[in-house]
């Protein structure tokens, strides 16, 4: 059995979080795994389509986004969550929210420039332009982690190696089934 767990990926826009994201998704599911895909533009798209890109509205998405986390969790999911929350404050925040050993901060770091590079929608060049304002990375900060549990250079090494790590990490949360027995029947006794 599998404890319940939600791995946040941060990163710049473009740095990969969606893309590594659904490979560890797929790849959990090949495994019998439960699991749920958070993806930052789908939410930005429905739950969240009231928002901006303020401060404020940024640490409103990332408490959404969070809620939702914690819900499927209680579902008994892992839940891979993909959003650049900019702040360190309010992914901090956000890790309090979850037990300990439940929320694994994933840094994808990537430079701008290669960020800028793989940019297909032109975000990057048009916050350049002055048209999008509070973009991160260009016209609001970015804050990396401090102490991510996973932190992942996408610019070295290959994909699957990266998958790897994070299914590593993942299977050092595992519980073995008679532990959890053993833990039911102590909380009964109690």
């Amino acid at each position: 059995m599998m404890q319940p767990m939600c791995l946040w990926f941060t990163g710049l826009s473009g740095a990969g979080k969606t893309t590594l994201s659904t490979m560890l998704h797929q790849r959990l599911q090949q495994q019998g795994y439960r699991t749920a895909l958070i993806d930052g533009d789908d939410l930005r798209q429905g739950l969240c389509s009231d928002l901006g890109f303020s401060a404020e509205d940024r640490r409103e998405n990332i408490r959404r986004a969070g809620e939702v986390a914690s819900l499927m969790m209680e579902a008994g999911l892992i839940v891979l969550v993909g959003l650049i929350s900019p702040f360190r404050a309010d992914r901090d925040k956000l890790r309090q929210r979850f037990a300990p050993g439940q929320f694994i901060e994933v840094f994808v770091d990537t430079p701008l420039s290669e960020c800028e590079r793989r940019d297909t929608k032109g975000l990057y060049a048009r916050a350049r332009k002055g048209e999008l304002t509070q973009f991160t990375g260009i016209s609001s900060p970015y804050e990396p982690p401090l102490a991510a549990e996973v932190h992942i250079r996408t610019l070295e090494g290959e994909m699957e190696n990266q998958i790897e790590t994070l299914l590593a990490v993942i299977q050092t949360r595992h519980i073995h089934p008679h532990l959890v027995n053993a833990t039911r029947k102590s909380s009964a006794a109690a």
